[in-house]
């Protein structure tokens, strides 16, 4: 087999496979990445009741030092009471006063941020069970998307895992250089299709005419010859694949008799 020939049949063998893949895949349309976005988001909420959680610890902490701190106060306020009635001159007196209204003022400072963080906790509860809410309504749509890709999944796995098999053997017998062209050509094109075969006289990826000397070319496959207008591989569709063999080898062998 001529060195050109070999390579486009190792090419079309290969986009054979990937075609085939590529149906596999498709059956399970968006099933995937709509899997990924849900777990993503469900993963987003996770974290915003974590953050919502800490805070509420923090701010039930900030409640119970405050709550310390009034009971300290009014232990001093009694303290301060009843140094006043020891005291010996006014100067003494107005000195303890002024300290018993100095925790007097702390303790309606702490008074004030009990206040305020109960009412943050209030609001950040409210939020937490607002977010679990829609979590667990995410979790379900979850399972159940899980559940119908694992079904897809396996009704196709055997086929897949073999589909894959065969295109690690068959990128073996390609040219590193050609692979790497092949898999770009793949990535751009819509279809998948990197290598097509010129069907009524257009190119099989984007429909555009293949003009009489380039199907010649095409046909004695002396050379490689791309789409000038997508880029994609050209193949003579007489190419025998190795899928259809024998099919092939009936249709020459009966161009041969007619001969």
């Amino acid at each position: 087999m001529e060195a050109v020939e070999k390579k486009l049949k190792a090419l079309q063998k290969l986009q054979n496979i990937d075609s085939k893949l590529d149906a596999i895949l498709k059956v399970r349309g968006d099933l995937p990445e709509e899997v990924q976005d849900l777990e993503d988001e469900i993963s987003g909420y996770e974290i915003r009741i974590n953050k919502f959680t800490q805070q509420i610890d923090e701010l039930q902490a900030e409640i119970t030092e405050s709550k310390n701190g009034i009971k300290n106060s009014k232990d001093l306020i009694v303290k301060y009471e009843e140094q006043q009635n020891k005291v010996r001159n006014n100067r003494e007196y107005d000195a303890i006063t002024k300290e018993a209204e100095l925790q007097k003022l702390e303790i309606q400072l702490f008074e004030k941020k009990i206040k305020e963080a109960g009412f943050n906790i209030e609001k950040r509860t409210e939020e937490v069970d607002g977010i679990k809410a829609i979590l667990d309504g995410r979790k379900i749509d979850l399972e159940n998307k899980k559940k119908e890709l694992t079904t897809i999944i396996g009704e196709s796995e055997g086929d897949e895992d073999k589909l894959k098999t065969d295109r690690e053997k068959a990128t073996k017998n390609i040219d590193e250089r050609l692979l790497i062209a092949y898999d770009k050509l793949r990535i751009n094109a819509v279809n998948g299709l990197a290598v097509v075969t010129v069907e009524r006289d257009a190119c099989g990826g984007c429909f555009n005419r293949v003009p009489p000397q380039r199907q010649a070319d095409i046909r004695d496959m002396k050379k490689i010859i791309v789409c000038e207008h997508c880029g994609r591989v050209l193949a003579d569709a007489e190419l025998i694949l190795e899928d259809d063999e024998p099919k092939k080898k009936t249709t020459r062998k009966k161009k041969a008799e007619s001969n």
